[in-house]
């Protein structure tokens, strides 16, 4: 492998490939310059043994608005000529192609704030930040989008729609670790009040499979259905589920679920 060296090149020496398609606004120009400003020059730019730019072209216009006399470069010798236009489009697309943890994303850009640093530095325009923290995250579960955006209500869930497969009530929950408690309340010594009241409190350790009750539900005549959605089994109307109390908002998100209604 090659050993890279960072030379130091006349402004005015390097030349810009005829074949470059990637374009820079002045807006993405001014951002450069002020990556440059802040941080130093940290991207060296590629060029070829003739001093023509493989990859720096927005770099080189940076430094030409900002009056530097000499640039940074690494010089990628032996490439054919195939290779360099091919590296053209690469070394921008490659990067186009990554993505952002966006809870990580939004920490460390919080972080930032509070640090009170320029976060117009790091490149973002007030349309992708708008756009990257509001936008929901949807993750897929089986065939269904499940919206992950905390401020939203506008959930797409599961169909479930009958199938001639109903579940037996025994595959729709577990009652093991609430017979174990069950068991020690009925051999325990305290007195029948206090027995009565934590088997009533046991019953919360039933575990149940909300796929297989879902699918319960489907199969189910319209009088069962509405027990079940009473008992929230199943939600299906959002607004009496938090009527009910079974779905209670944050503060933050009890703000804009009342913009909303």
């Amino acid at each position: 492998m090659t050993t890279l060296e960072i030379i130091y090149r006349q402004t005015n020496e390097l030349k810009r490939h005829n074949n470059n398609a990637r374009t820079h606004s002045p807006a993405q120009i001014a951002q450069i310059k002020n990556s440059i400003l802040e941080f130093g020059w940290t991207n060296p730019v590629l060029i070829d043994e003739y001093d023509i730019i493989i990859a720096g072209h927005g770099r080189l216009d940076a430094a030409e608005e900002l009056d530097l006399s000499t640039v940074p470069c690494i010089v990628l010798p032996g490439l054919t000529e195939t290779q360099k236009r091919a590296y053209l489009i690469a070394d921008n697309q490659l990067a186009l192609n990554a993505g952002w943890d966006i809870e990580l994303l939004q920490s460390e850009i919080e972080a930032l704030k509070l640090e009170n640093f320029d976060i117009d530095l790091l490149g973002f325009g007030d349309d992708e930040f708008q756009n990257m923290f509001d936008a929901p995250k949807l993750e897929t579960i089986g065939n269904s989008l499940i919206d992950d955006n905390p401020y939203t209500k506008k959930v797409s869930t599961p169909l479930y729609e009958p199938n001639g497969n109903k579940p037996e009530y025994a595959d729709m929950y577990k009652t093991e670790k609430f017979n174990q408690l069950l068991s020690r309340i009925n051999d325990s010594k305290v007195d029948s009040e206090a027995k009565a009241f934590l088997t009533i409190a046991a019953y919360r350790h039933v575990q149940f499979n909300y796929e297989e009750i879902a699918n319960y539900y489907a199969h189910s005549d319209k009088e069962v259905q509405e027990l079940m959605e009473d008992s929230a089994l199943v939600i299906i109307d959002f607004n009496k589920s938090i009527e009910q109390g079974y779905l209670k908002l944050s503060d933050e998100v009890d703000k804009y679920y009342a913009q909303e209604n």
